[in-house]
């Protein structure tokens, strides 16, 4: 991906993905170190923390795989093995 998610494609993930908001960042990042936003997340709001990610992609936990209904964001070796034996994107 070369450009940063829009704030409504990371909206529609995060709605698909069913996880908490906070799983979308990139806690390691030295941006996300940088700016303390492991102290100012809980007193943003979604719409803040979208736009947060939409405006600053290095924020984004890689890697993120899109599918028709499920959305996968960071590396678990179990979640890629499902999608590796049970050809889950297509």
């Amino acid at each position: 991906m070369e450009d940063n998610p829009t704030y409504d494609e990371l909206k529609a993930w995060y709605k698909q993905s069913g996880l908490l908001l906070k799983k979308f960042f990139n806690t390691s990042g030295l941006v996300y170190k940088e700016m303390q936003l492991k102290d100012k997340l809980p007193s943003m709001s979604e719409e803040e923390q979208l736009k947060l990610l939409a405006a600053n992609g290095m924020l984004i936990k890689r890697p993120m795989v899109i599918c028709e209904d499920k959305v996968f964001v960071g590396f678990k070796e179990t979640e890629w093995e499902v999608l590796k034996n049970k050809k889950v994107c297509q």
